[in-house]
């Protein structure tokens, strides 16, 4: 009989081999059959795509927020953020409810295909200068791409799905991990620069999401959108930092997006990430598929400075890679669907059972 850990990596390498067939057929496939395979869209979504104006994930290709699915609301003419139910006490060791369990984003986090959205989200995080110099710094990239993807995964997870106490332990982790991360312009622990990358993380991961399964109503979004200040507050930025609303988040993007300025730190990083000298073989014959998704899915200005190319070519690629993925992946198994996040969380309880907290609960 297998134990639990062997049939969870079993699982996560099945899922890991159903994305990469799906990935790879998409990415082989378009090449001599987009049109058939995958008809355009809306003659509005093809004029973006093919003049390049594409920003990332839920931005939606322009910088308005009306266009970026905030629209007013009758029972909510102000712009302020909804209510919702189970709101998370305001400051928690200092700004955490380690005891709150965001249901919203569960649902959200749990789909595996975000694990797509990794590298556009790694390489708006380094545009900011000073996570671009800290992460070139004291990151590599180059050797430590699995590992960097557990790093960041695992994160994500316990957040959303884990216990009390093994928030604690992966915050507190993270958080020593950051001690030493500083320099005479930059400090891991910033606020600043942790609520840019949480912003990052909520941006990709809702805009993957919707990509796939179309978008959320206003209400919900509203709801998702607050849950996921905790992936902020959990990198002790103060609760109030985080953007009130969607309509303050995007004016917040936005200004971020056109004032930052990618760096011969940032441009390292990418290179690293995109074209990685020692990986799972799995990840290297992932990336020319994730190198098509990240170029559409940066903002033009970033992607130009990064050096990454795009073509009528490369966007019917990335148009078919969208059609299949999105034909295809709803309809998978759950236990597919969700072999990343099941196999990171019995990873992390794995790690954490010598940790000072004592044995956490694996249930």
């Amino acid at each position: 009989m297998l134990d639990n850990s062997k049939k969870s990596a079993i699982a996560f390498f099945s899922s890991t081999c159903v994305y990469l067939t799906l990935l790879r057929f998409a990415y082989f496939m378009s090449l001599e059959w987009m049109d058939r395979i995958c008809p355009m869209h809306s003659s509005t979504e093809i004029k973006s795509k093919e003049s390049g104006t594409g920003t990332v994930m839920a931005t939606a290709e322009k910088r308005s927020v009306e266009e970026n699915g905030v629209k007013p609301n009758p029972a909510n003419p102000g712009g302020a953020s909804l209510e919702i139910t189970e709101k998370p006490p305001s400051r928690v060791s200092p700004y955490f409810p380690l005891e709150y369990e965001p249901k919203e984003i569960q649902k959200i986090t749990k789909e595996g295909i975000l694990l797509a959205g990794g590298a556009v989200a790694i390489l708006l995080q380094v545009a900011n200068p000073g996570v671009g110099q800290g992460v070139n710094e004291h990151s590599n990239f180059a050797y430590r791409v699995a590992d960097r993807l557990r790093t960041t995964m695992t994160y994500i997870y316990t957040i959303a799905f884990g216990t009390p106490n093994e928030k604690k332990a992966i915050v507190d982790m993270v958080h020593r991990a950051h001690a030493s991360v500083n320099g005479p312009n930059y400090d891991a622990n910033d606020p600043d620069l942790q609520l840019w990358v949480a912003a990052t993380l909520y941006a990709a991961g809702v805009g993957i999401y919707e990509k796939i399964f179309g978008s959320l109503d206003a209400e919900t979004s509203e709801k998702v959108y607050a849950e996921y200040s905790v992936l902020a507050t959990a990198l002790r930025v103060p609760a109030g930092k985080w953007p009130a609303d969607r309509r303050s988040f995007w004016a917040y993007w936005d200004d971020k997006i056109e004032t930052m300025e990618v760096t011969s730190h940032a441009i390292s990083v990418s290179k690293d990430l995109l074209w990685p000298k020692k990986a799972p073989i799995w990840i290297k014959a992932n990336m020319p598929a994730v190198r098509v998704l990240t170029a559409e899915w940066l903002p033009p200005r970033f992607r130009e400075a990064y050096g990454l190319k795009t073509s009528k070519s490369r966007r019917r690629v990335y148009r078919a890679l969208m059609g299949i993925t999105k034909g295809i992946y709803p309809h998978l198994p759950m236990f597919i669907r969700t072999a990343p996040r099941n196999y990171y969380m019995k990873d992390m309880r794995k790690r954490m059972q010598g940790v000072v907290y004592g044995k956490v609960n694996a249930g």
